[in-house]
């Protein structure tokens, strides 16, 4: 009997191969990585603005680009840890940094209401250019997140779906920005800001169908 459970386990054991370990700094390295080959295809397809150093940028630039990072921080994070579930994880931050970008397009709105200005106002010459830069920005850091899904086992797809759009469009949106000499209100809280959840709703239908364990 003893000498038939040591074949078993043998032959079970004959197949079996070391893996790599699976932590989440190798995760935030690679999220890290996406961001900063992001930042390098901008400014070699697009160009970054000189404004940024030598003190154009107005305040409302780095607010909006700041928060839209600590959204993208928080979602990427969330998604790296989700990655290798837990009991008791909680993963409200992405949900409190959305809130606060979410005030932006608020804000760029009440700011045309009193001029009188119907939804023409929101538009400009480069909108559409900078809707389309950021959700091709985004497409990096999407891909990266995927990858790391797809190597763990996340138990909330479509949780992980949202969270995986928000980081892509967040991040990829600040750097997209750093290319973008426009800083006035209604630029930057719709037109950065729009990509972020046109790419949260793509990540929420398509996460789900593309990471399967």
């Amino acid at each position: 009997m003893k000498r038939d459970r040591d074949n078993l386990i043998a032959g079970l054991a004959d197949d079996l191969a070391p893996v790599r370990g699976f932590s989440a700094r190798d995760g935030a390295v690679l999220v890290t990585l996406a961001v900063l080959a992001t930042v390098l295809g901008v400014s070699f397809f697009q160009g970054l603005w000189a404004g940024i150093l030598s003190g154009e940028a107005e305040p409302f630039f780095w607010i909006t680009n700041g928060l839209l990072l600590l959204l993208g921080l928080a979602s990427a994070s969330a998604v790296v840890a989700m990655a290798s579930p837990h009991v008791g994880a909680r993963h409200d931050a992405p949900n409190w940094a959305a809130a606060m970008v979410g005030i932006l397009p608020v804000a760029a709105i009440i700011s045309v209401i009193p001029h009188g200005h119907g939804p023409s106002a929101l538009m400009d010459p480069v909108s559409i250019h900078c809707l389309t830069s950021s959700l091709i920005a985004s497409t990096v850091t999407g891909g990266a997140l995927l990858y790391w899904l797809r190597r763990g086992a996340p138990v909330s797809l479509e949780k992980a779906g949202w969270f995986t759009g928000l980081a892509a469009g967040a991040l990829g949106g600040v750097a997209y920005g750093l290319s973008c000499p426009l800083t006035t209100v209604t630029h930057l809280g719709i037109w950065h800001v729009l990509p972020v959840a046109i790419t949260a709703v793509i990540g929420r239908l398509a996460i789900p169908r593309l990471v399967n364990w």
